[in-house]
């Protein structure tokens, strides 16, 4: 038994409160190591006779990785309270481990265990249950639709009819997007994630002037209102995108700082190194990486975060959007954080908080800061096996279990679950016009727990580079709009609402893969999905595994009871057991 790779913390994604009744609790051993693990529980109160009272019970390999399988177990502690540890036996040796390390013998006292005080339903990590069912679709202001040319700012270009660059305009705008909610709603799109919309110099508007005032290209506030009203009466959520790292270069407190320097009221808004301020070649002041139009804002100074706490329930108050994505999140402070969920959910309870950070986030994740993070983990691993062919379908499988294993369940199902965006090349282009390709990816993206997302032109086959290639106008001529990619996309987003263990109430777990062949299911109450995808030029029979349930193809493949299920080239096929 290796030992060295046996792990357990009472923390975290390790043992954690699901619901106010459930606990869940993990182990983590070496891959193929052992052959049982039980967990031994009890109340820490609970003594007959000067003797503990406590319940064994076997628990199951939830996942496996590349170097490690996880063990996992749920259960419901009568009282609430929980001491417990973990019977393990492999060949030839078996010992229970707790807090206090390896037993040949199970120790009597109770403070060798390991502890979950108390299940207080205040610690429950709790993200609003409408992001379990919702499909994002992401929308870039500025090049969606042009509804209303007399907002145009000076010098727009005429719709689509020149190549994107990081500063030219085409005029999209808040008319543009109620003009087209038909194509959303006919998609079957639920929440709406829009990039900047207040008042800024650039194109992107990652470069805030005023928190408080929409920029004039996109319409006024009455517009924006009505936008927010109609997207609710389809049942389309709508989410903000809040730069709170920095602000902009014509932000007034920081011209202000340029124009007065040291004596500036402002100057502790911001984190100036050395005066006098200097924009180049490195600027003076901490920015954006090294970006002088984008001066970092100092969120522990009380009048920044008063400002920005403001912002953040004001158009929550007046516009009723449901949700903040949150802007180079992980390097703003914790307490800063902290009290701005305090001060959104205060006005809306259910308000979705999503965090951009690309790393490790569970110090974010421990539900008094955000719901959730964006998942860039996840895009990675599809985008290095499916478009850029540097991993195996294998190598992926193992990334992916792992990473449902970094977080508690109840933090998965939010998780914003994204391939392209506007800072990435879009997928057609990624994967050298391969439809095929994309459709795979398409296929993982909206089975795997958590919310997916669409950047705006993909459903209907866009392509484009790097920014600025990605952020090409919306194509909104039917005869060149790519029906049947939309259709396949319609069609996951039905057979997720049809099917409750494709989303969220379905456990992921890979069953088997290869070089380019990954098998896995989705483990439901009264279903099961096998996904079987073929990233491959070739044919792929596949046998399965005997059965006595029903099964039915969703989608993709041939299948032929008692013979092997046929898969085309870059093939694919969902098939339902129950």
């Amino acid at each position: 038994m290796l030992k060295e790779a046996i792990y357990h913390r009472p923390k975290n994604n390790y043992a954690y409160a699901y619901n106010e009744e459930t606990l869940h609790l993990m182990i983590r051993t070496k891959k193929d190591n052992l052959t049982s693990v039980s967990l031994i529980y009890g109340d820490p109160y609970d003594w007959q006779n000067n003797h503990w009272q406590f319940t064994s019970q076997p628990m199951k390999v939830s996942g496996s990785d590349s170097l490690f399988d996880y063990w996992s177990i749920s259960i419901q502690p009568p009282y609430r309270r929980l001491r417990y540890g973990f019977y393990l036996e492999d060949h030839e040796e078996a010992y229970v481990y707790t807090e206090k390390g390896f037993f040949t013998k199970q120790p009597e006292d109770t403070n060798d265990y390991f502890s979950f005080p108390f299940l207080n339903s205040a610690d429950v990590f709790t993200a609003p249950a409408w992001v379990k069912e919702t499909v994002w679709y992401q929308i870039f202001p500025e090049r969606f639709a042009n509804g209303d040319a007399s907002l145009n700012p000076e010098a727009t270009l005429p719709w689509g009819e020149f190549p994107p660059k990081q500063n030219n305009f085409f005029g999209g705008d808040f008319q543009g997007v109620l003009d087209h909610l038909d194509h959303l709603t006919e998609l079957g799109i639920s929440g709406i994630y829009f990039t900047p919309i207040f008042k800024a110099e650039s194109n992107h508007k990652y470069d805030t002037i005023d928190y408080m005032e929409i920029d004039p290209q996109f319409g006024d506030k009455e517009t924006f209102k009505r936008l927010v009203q109609a997207c609710h009466e389809r049942g389309i959520k709508v989410m903000l995108d809040a730069v709170f790292n920095h602000s902009g270069y014509y932000f007034k407190p920081f011209q202000d700082l340029l124009k007065n320097g040291e004596s500036s009221r402002y100057k502790d808004w911001f984190h100036v190194r050395s005066y006098p301020i200097e924009t180049k070649p490195i600027p003076s002041y901490d920015a954006f990486a090294f970006e002088a139009k984008m001066p970092k804002l100092n969120t522990e100074n009380p009048e920044v975060k008063d400002y920005l706490l403001q912002v953040g329930r004001y158009w929550v108050e007046e516009f009723d959007i449901d949700g903040w994505r949150l802007d180079v999140a992980n390097e703003i402070d914790h307490r800063f954080w902290r009290e701005f969920r305090k001060e959104v959910k205060k006005v809306k309870p259910e308000l979705y908080i999503l965090g951009e950070i690309w790393h490790d986030s569970m110090p974010w994740l421990e539900g008094d800061q955000f719901d959730a993070v964006m998942n860039y983990p996840l895009t990675s691993a599809l985008l290095d096996h499916y478009a850029h062919s540097k991993i195996t379908a294998e190598t992926m499988g193992n990334r992916l279990s792992s990473l449902l294993h970094s977080y508690p369940t109840n933090v998965n199902e939010v998780a914003f679950n994204l391939l392209g965006s506007h800072d990435t090349p879009r997928l057609l282009t990624l994967v050298n016009g391969k439809k095929e390709v994309v459709k795979l990816m398409y296929i993982l993206q909206f089975s795997f727990p958590g919310t997916p997302c669409i950047y705006y032109g993909d459903e209907i086959g866009m392509t484009g580079g790097a920014d600025p290639g990605c952020r090409e106008c919306m194509n909104w001529n039917g005869n060149e709009q790519d029906s049947e990619l939309f259709q396949f996309l319609q069609t996951l987003v039905s057979l997720r609402k049809q099917h409750s263990a494709f989303g969220n109430e379905g456990h992921f777990e890979v069953i088997d893969a290869d070089e380019t062949l990954i098998q896995y299911q989705k483990q439901g109450k009264n279903e099961t999905l096998l996904f079987l995808l073929n990233n491959s030029p070739n044919k792929v029979s596949v046998n399965l595994s005997p059965t006595k349930k029903k099964i039915n193809c969703l989608l993709g493949g041939r299948y032929e009871p008692d013979s092997p299920l046929q898969l085309n080239p870059f093939g694919y096929a969902i098939l339902s057991y129950s």
